[in-house]
């Protein structure tokens, strides 16, 4: 066998176990995956995310909300503590695509966040302007996401309630595009915290010794809701 053929077998068989690595394996492991039952209700779990919910994705998707939020409770006691009572398993993923797991923490963690912040009104406000409910928040506006418009005799029920320095021009108001309202929806569907058997918790951390100079407690990003 010659130079030409050995290298041709060692790219092939190179791209073949890379294949079988990165698509067969993840495809055998979690490509077959169904609804499952929670241990306390043995409800049906997880459930498809309603129409509006969905269209909400798409809207995530496109501002790459991803690229600063993640979607994953690690097995960890800091995330525990902070991010949800459970870890998170691959079926919570069952029915979301495009997965928008993300892989940075600029922003919190998004995983629970319709259980942190149930209000559609902090949503709104805090898409529009993230420093009108949290100060020292970094995440930028997303008023384009908003309209401004003439306000008629009275405010309209649907007009953002900004006040102070965040209040638009007399006889102005902020008004919710349909694209936020649809991303709001897509927010509030997102909790994982139904009790799973595959999804056990960690057990609690061991106390430090006194000797010790590890920080105690787990560092906190004072921007997230």
């Amino acid at each position: 066998m010659n130079r030409g053929a050995l290298l041709f077998l060692g790219v092939f068989l190179a791209l073949g176990s890379s294949w079988c690595g990165m698509v067969l394996l993840p495809q055998l492991q979690v490509g077959r995956l169904q609804q499952t039952n929670t241990v306390t209700t043995a409800e049906a779990y997880p459930t498809e995310r309603p129409g509006l919910a969905r269209q909400g994705l798409e809207v995530y998707r496109a501002n790459g909300c991803s690229y600063c939020h993640s979607q994953q409770v690690r097995p960890t006691i800091a995330d525990l503590e902070r991010w949800g009572k459970r870890r998170t398993v691959a079926t919570d993923y069952l029915f979301d695509y495009p997965l928008m797991l993300g892989s940075r923490r600029i922003g919190s963690d998004l995983t629970n966040i319709g259980v942190r912040a149930r209000s559609e009104e902090w949503h709104l406000l805090h898409l529009y302007n993230p420093r009108s409910v949290v100060p020292d928040s970094t995440m930028p506006p997303y008023r384009y996401l908003f309209s401004k418009r003439k306000m008629r005799v009275a405010t309209s029920p649907e007009a953002l309630k900004l006040t102070g320095a965040f209040a638009p021009e007399p006889g102005s108001e902020i008004v919710p595009k349909s694209e936020v309202q649809a991303l709001i929806a897509y927010l509030l569907s997102l909790h994982s915290e139904a009790a799973l058997f595959e999804a056990a918790g960690l057990p609690p951390p061991s106390p430090l010794p006194e000797s010790s100079n590890v920080r105690k407690n787990p560092p906190t990003n004072r921007s997230a809701p």
